[in-house]
């Protein structure tokens, strides 16, 4: 049987390896921010022996597994793969941010790593999109570093953390500069919405906004959001509402 081109025994195995990986995303927002060790075998086994487990984050993992290989199939095995080890990476960025306002460096390390590595593999079949890679990464980081410093200056307060800027480089190794771009955009979009919806529910100020409000979920929305949906169409619908919608979808 076949969903697709693809036999539904890959979708049952991806789906699989996703419920084993998401089991080990609540390790990694346990360990990482007290910088304590994960991929460690008497870590793990002592970790599954209890009965501290996330299952919204395990059906997560498995449904953002199988979404992913429907969407990229497998003709492109080296992007398939690079995007089902970042997504519990992401996953992890968004719990910890959520929780505790920061990003463990260890996990950005680790997504820069894997990034480079993939930058490597993809550029030895196409140099371009190495380069367009490595231009992303350099793109991500320079707009939110310049976005933080303005932000400071203008505010005379921390507005965003570096662990956004250095999130926003890392995911450039993995989209590109266009891909960035959007993430940008549609990560400052995200958070707009959300500060106006807690601003009209009374439930923080209006000079509170930064303070009670972690940025990274929202580039790690963003991105998730980037990573199923095709670049040309959100340029589409980026010109039908700057158009009004005069120049039809």
């Amino acid at each position: 049987m076949f969903i697709g081109n693809i036999h539904i025994y890959w979708y049952v195995g991806i789906g699989l390896l996703g419920l084993i990986v998401g089991r080990l995303i609540t390790l990694a927002n346990q360990n990482l921010p007290e910088h304590k060790k994960i991929f460690d075998s008497q870590i793990i086994k002592e970790y599954i022996k209890t009965s501290n487990t996330n299952y919204a984050i395990m059906i997560l993992t498995c449904v953002l597994y199988i979404a992913l290989l429907r969407v990229i199939g497998m003709d492109d095995k080296i992007e398939l793969i690079q995007f089902l080890i970042l997504t519990p990476m992401l996953i992890s960025a968004f719990c910890i941010d959520y929780k505790l306002q920061i990003i463990p460096n260890r996990l950005t390390l680790t997504m820069l790593e894997v990034g480079v590595a993939f930058s490597f593999f993809r550029g030895i079949n196409n140099l371009n999109i190495a380069v367009e890679m490595w231009i992303g990464m350099f793109l991500g980081a320079a707009i939110f570093l310049i976005l933080t410093y303005v932000g400071n200056l203008v505010f005379r307060k921390e507005t965003m953390g570096f662990g956004d800027v250095k999130l926003m480089g890392t995911l450039g190794l993995f989209f590109g500069w266009r891909n960035i771009i959007a993430i940008t955009v549609l990560a400052f979009f995200l958070a707009a919405i959300f500060s106006i919806y807690l601003i009209i529910k009374n439930k923080i100020k209006k000079q509170e906004v930064g303070e009670f409000i972690p940025f990274g979920p929202f580039i790690v929305l963003a991105a998730f959001i980037v990573m199923f949906i095709p670049l040309n169409i959100w340029i589409r619908l980026i010109f039908f509402l700057f158009t009004l919608g005069k120049h039809g979808f």
